[in-house]
Parts: C-alpha cells; sequence; structure tokens
C-alpha cells in the first residue's frame, strides 16, 4: 500500500510537472500569436500589400521647344511599337516571329536580338521587335493578327524635328541612356527612356525631362500584372522657347544648300540668335528611329563634315573681315589718324622677307575708309606693325576673338588671338615682326569662329558687350517663366573710332569700286554695310608669284580659299549683324557677300512685315552719361 501511494504521488507531480510545461508553452504560443496577430498586424498588412500591389515609375512627356513665334520645333509624337509576349506565342515565339517577318521588315541579325532577349525575360514579359511603325505597318500587323499568336501593338511617345535637318546642329538630337550617362535618376531605367545627347537637347534635358509618375498595379505571385489600382501621372517638362525665327532658319539652309559653310544671323542689341545655320546638315529624327550602318559611314566619312557644328566649331583665319580688329587698335594707340595715308606699292619689305598686297601693283595711298573699302592689305600691314601684336590681342578680346562667346549650347570652341606671351608659352619661341604683319591681315595663327565673328560685328556696332543667347525663355509645368538677361556692359571704345570704322565697312557695300560692291542691298532703308574675307589655306611660293597666281577655280576644292563676309543692316540704325564662311568657296566677295546681302534683306523683310519695333536695352550709365 505504500508503494502505490508513493507511486501516485510520483505520478501526480510529473502530470503538473508536464501540465505546467504544457500550460507555459501553450502561454508562450498564445502570446506570441497575440504578438503577430494584433501588435504586429500593421507591419504584415503593409508587407502583404507590398507583395501584392508594385509601383511602377511613369515616363513624363519631354517638353517642346518652340522658336520666338512659338512655332514647334521639337515635339514628342505617337509611336506606334509591336511587341511579342513568349507565353501567348503557344510556346514557339521563333514560328510568330517568322511569320511577324513576313508582314513587316525584320533581319536575321534583329530576330537573333530578339529571341535571346525573349530567353533573357520571363516569359509573360513583352519584348520590343520594332518601334516607330508606320500606320501601314500597323494595319497590316493588325489584319494578320489571327497568325501572329503573341504579338500586339503598343502605343508610346517619340520625339520629332517638324523642321527636320533646318535646325539639327542647334536643337541637337535624344537617343538611349548609356551607361555613361546612368546616375541616379530612376527616370533613366526605364526601357526605352531617351535623353539629349547634343545641342539644345542636351542643355537643357533635364528640363525638358519633367517629373516622373507612379502607376500602382496588382500582381500576383509570378509577378504578372492583374490591373491597374491607381494612377498618378508625372509633370511634363517645361516648355523651352528659342530665340531662332524658324521661317529664317529654313531660308538661310536653303540659301547654303550643300555647301560646306556656316552663318550667323543675331540681333546686335540683345544678342538673340535669330539663324544660326550649318552646312551640310543631317536629320535628327534619323537619329531617332535608329541610323542604318550605311547612313551612319555616310555621315561620317563627308569630306564636307555634316556632323559638327560650323558655326561654333568651325575655326577658320578670318581673313580681312578682321581688319576693323586692327584699326581700332591703332585709332586706340594713336599710331595712325582717321585721314592719314599709307602709300600701297603692291608689297612692303621687313628685313629679308616681303610681303605682298592682293592687289599685284597696289592701291597707291589709302586712308583708313578707302583702307577698308578697297581691303588694302600694306595699309594694315603698317597699322599693325605701328601697333603691336599684344595691343591687337587686346582689342580682338575685348571684341570677342580669341575665347568662347558664352553661347548657351555644347561643344562651343575658343578660336585662337596669339600674343608674345602666347606663342612663347605655346611653342617655346619668341614673337617675330613678321607675325604680327600677317596678323594684321587675318592670317597666321588667328582662329575665329563664325560666330565670333557675328559677335564681333555686333559689338563693333553696339559698343557693348553683346552675349549671343539661343534661349529666350523657359516655361515650366506650373507657368513659371525663367528669362534670360539682355542687357549688357558698355565696351567703352571711342565713338568717333567706331563710327570711322562702320564707316569703312560701309564704303565696302555701298561706293562703287567697294570690294562688295555688287552685293549691296539697293532699298536704302535696308541698305547694309560690311567687310570682304578671302582666307588662304595654300601657301603660294615665290615661283608662282613670279609667273601667275592660279584662281581658285584652277585647284582642287580642299586647296582652295575660305571665303568670308561679316555686315550689319540697317545702315543708318542698326538691328542685324550676320557672318558667313563658306569652306574653300574662293573669293568673299564673290561668294560670302551675296549670301548675307540675302540673309540680311530677309531678316528686315520679316521684320518689317511682322512690324516689330526696334528694342534698344537701356545704355549703361557712368555719371548720369552714356557710358
Amino acid at each position: 500500500m505504500h508503494r502505490s501511494s508513493d507511486r501516485s504521488k510520483l505520478f501526480s507531480r510529473r502530470a503538473a510537472v508536464l501540465g505546467g510545461g504544457k500550460l507555459v508553452l501553450l502561454s508562450a504560443l498564445a502570446g506570441r500569436m497575440y504578438y503577430l496577430q494584433v501588435v504586429e498586424a500593421p507591419r504584415f498588412k503593409t508587407m502583404a500589400e507590398e507583395n501584392r500591389i508594385s509601383i511602377r515609375l511613369l515616363p513624363p512627356p519631354r517638353g517642346n521647344i518652340v522658336d520666338r513665334f512659338g512655332e514647334e520645333l521639337a515635339v514628342n509624337e505617337t509611336n506606334y511599337r509591336v511587341l511579342i509576349t513568349a507565353e501567348d506565342t503557344n510556346g514557339k515565339p521563333k514560328e510568330t516571329l517568322d511569320t511577324l517577318g513576313q508582314v513587316i521588315e525584320i533581319s536575321e541579325k534583329e530576330k537573333k536580338k530578339i529571341l535571346k532577349e525573349i530567353k533573357r525575360k520571363r516569359s509573360f514579359v513583352p519584348v520590343t521587335v520594332r518601334e516607330n511603325l508606320t500606320w501601314e505597318e500597323v494595319a497590316q500587323i493588325e489584319v494578320n493578327t489571327p497568325d501572329l499568336p503573341g504579338s500586339e501593338i503598343d502605343e508610346g511617345q517619340t520625339r520629332h524635328y517638324p523642321k527636320g535637318h533646318y535646325s539639327a546642329h542647334v536643337l541637337g538630337y535624344v537617343a538611349a541612356v548609356s551607361e555613361r550617362d546612368a546616375k541616379d535618376d530612376p527616370l533613366l531605367e526605364l526601357p526605352g527612356f531617351r535623353i539629349g545627347k547634343s545641342g539644345i537637347e542636351k542643355l537643357h534635358d533635364l528640363k525638358l525631362r519633367g517629373t516622373g509618375g507612379t502607376s500602382q498595379v496588382e500582381v500576383n505571385a509570378l509577378g504578372r500584372v492583374i490591373q491597374e489600382v491607381e494612377r498618378q501621372d508625372g509633370e511634363p517638362g517645361a516648355e523651352v522657347m528659342l530665340t531662332l525665327d524658324a521661317g529664317l532658319q529654313q531660308m538661310v539652309s536653303e540659301r547654303l544648300g550643300e555647301e560646306a559653310a556656316a552663318a550667323v544671323i543675331m540681333d546686335v542689341h540683345t544678342g538673340d540668335i535669330l539663324s544660326m545655320v550649318s552646312s551640310p546638315t543631317y536629320d535628327p529624327n534619323a537619329f531617332n528611329r535608329g541610323l542604318s550602318q550605311k547612313e551612319w559611314q555616310d555621315l561620317i566619312n563627308n569630306p564636307r563634315g555634316p556632323l559638327t557644328n560650323k558655326a561654333i566649331a568651325g575655326q577658320y583665319a578670318p581673313g580681312s573681315t578682321f581688319k576693323m580688329v586692327v584699326a581700332l587698335a591703332a585709332l586706340e594707340k594713336g599710331v595712325v589718324t582717321p585721314t592719314q595715308e599709307i602709300y600701297c606699292g603692291g608689297h612692303m619689305d621687313l628685313g629679308n622677307a616681303r610681303f605682298h598686297c592682293w592687289k599685284r601693283g597696289g592701291h597707291g595711298p589709302m586712308n583708313m575708309v578707302e583702307a577698308h573699302m578697297h581691303s588694302c592689305d600694306i595699309y594694315f600691314y603698317e597699322i599693325a606693325k605701328r601697333t603691336g601684336i599684344n595691343r591687337i590681342h587686346d582689342m580682338a578680346r575685348r571684341l570677342g576673338i580669341g575665347d568662347v562667346t558664352g553661347l548657351d549650347l555644347p561643344g562651343e570652341r575658343t578660336g585662337l588671338m596669339p600674343s608674345r606671351d602666347w606663342k612663347l608659352a605655346t611653342l617655346g619661341a619668341p614673337w617675330q615682326g613678321g607675325e604680327t604683319l600677317i596678323t594684321g591681315i587675318g592670317q597666321g595663327y588667328v582662329l575665329t569662329t563664325p560666330l565670333q565673328l557675328a559677335v564681333m560685328t555686333s559689338r563693333l556696332v553696339s559698343n557693348k558687350k553683346v552675349v549671343p543667347h539661343l534661349t529666350r525663355k523657359i516655361t515650366t509645368a506650373d507657368g513659371v517663366v525663367i528669362p534670360v538677361r539682355t542687357e549688357f556692359e558698355s565696351l567703352g571704345l571711342s565713338p568717333a573710332h567706331l563710327k570711322l570704322v562702320q564707316d569703312g565697312m560701309n564704303a565696302v557695300t555701298n561706293v562703287v569700286g567697294g570690294t562688295a560692291y555688287r552685293s549691296r542691298i539697293k532699298e536704302k532703308e535696308f541698305a547694309m554695310a560690311g567687310k570682304t574675307g578671302t582666307a588662304q589655306v595654300r601657301r603660294i611660293t615665290k615661283a608662282e608669284r613670279d609667273s601667275r597666281v592660279r584662281k581658285n577655280s584652277e585647284l582642287p576644292w580642299e586647296l582652295r580659299d575660305h571665303a568670308l563676309f561679316v555686315g550689319f543692316a540697317p545702315y543708318h540704325n542698326p538691328r542685324y549683324a550676320a557672318s558667313v564662311v563658306v569652306e574653300h568657296g574662293g573669293s568673299g566677295s564673290k561668294v560670302a557677300a551675296p549670301i548675307v546681302r540675302d540673309l540680311l534683306l530677309e531678316a528686315q523683310r520679316r521684320e518689317s512685315a511682322r512690324g516689330e519695333p526696334i528694342v534698344v536695352p537701356a545704355a549703361t550709365k557712368k555719371n548720369g552719361k552714356e557710358a
């Protein structure tokens, strides 16, 4: 009996221990369940929602680019593309692709690339086959849909340039994001997203992009979209208004034709670029749709350089268009007076070197206005020698030669304005007297861009440090306008000196015997003043001079002189400045001057037709007087 009682007590203690343990475990389990289901419920609900709801970024519409009158230069257009979803092809994506290739053109190389992309992605993810489909191609695909399982037409947006090649070098183009371009912006990770690669598209890319939107979509465990739950559109990109006149831009482009040339027209008071053309050009729409290998090779192998914006990146010896700079430097130093004559006998000697005038036999005695009118080299050799290279350098830099102008466009080059210090630091040799002489007629080391020549002319006319610009204003999606500065400080040049140089330019075009008299504007209210320039690209030997210097027409194209002309109009109340450089065009008076005449005449006629007043910014004041 005693043993039975002990066993009963032992069993009771074990049962109590086990029961207590179970109770503890059940209490812990209940506590954990309470913690997970009540305390942590909000967090798990959020996690569940995140698994069910996928947030996707939506690309915003890229902002438009328009001209000064609101005419569209870069816009967005509907882009139709055909997609293939592998799981809907009955397991035969290659057959669908082959059949699709009978409806629209798809090369074998493209097919291999598409099939590789299909294998890389999950079966329910669509893969792009072709973009930028024409409406006829869309219709053909839709008609053949029963024979194209897994294919569908998708609608998106693409960049379009209504004026095509007329403004290609200014606008630039957009293209897909490269690894080098990819940064922190999540928009750049979107398939097919495009960014500005050159021109205005590149300069204002961040403003043109806008802000991305979001789309909340419900997905299943495999990530397949079930339905869109919520959508929030992004903010469209800003509208960029340029200073360009689209109609004038087209006229200038057509006037230059297929010449290797560049032209710039600008407002001498505000710095507005009304037209900037580099020729030959290209169609930016081709970059958007994708260039073929042949198209790309044709562009890069063209000796006339269609991909280079010659207006800001072409560097040329300015020739005689530089003579106004030398004249102003000489007048400011006081080494020559307005009426002082210098005799031109056809050549001058410096040491054992002989420097020739372009006119064999010479011009005879020349004052400053006559020297501009006849473009006498000897006159400018002499005053350059008296002035010195450093003073010529300083005047050139004040007028915008030898440095970037500050234009709001990527890719501008500096040109070159030599000095004694520059040559010693760059070439390790001292400056020579003969180099001053050839610099005096815009040859030698000096290099300018067509834009710099237009800026130089504007500053000669306005006596202000005019800075050119292409952006007139930027309007964001919420209506905020970002203005552009158009007031400039005075250059401090003598008005009398400027008037003398302007009179010389007037004689070039409007006095019988002037080098561009045949290219004058006959309507007096539109009359222009200007300066011809012909820049050599080859050395003329002594033997050739002694016999006969060959004409440009007798030389291969690449050995012919560059033709240049700068001008402003109307002469009595200047509004526009223009410059033209025609590579290997020959004579500036015969080739470049007629082009500038046509350009300035068209610019003034367009202004007259619109009845636009001439807006002259308030002059910089000093002590109550005009600076």
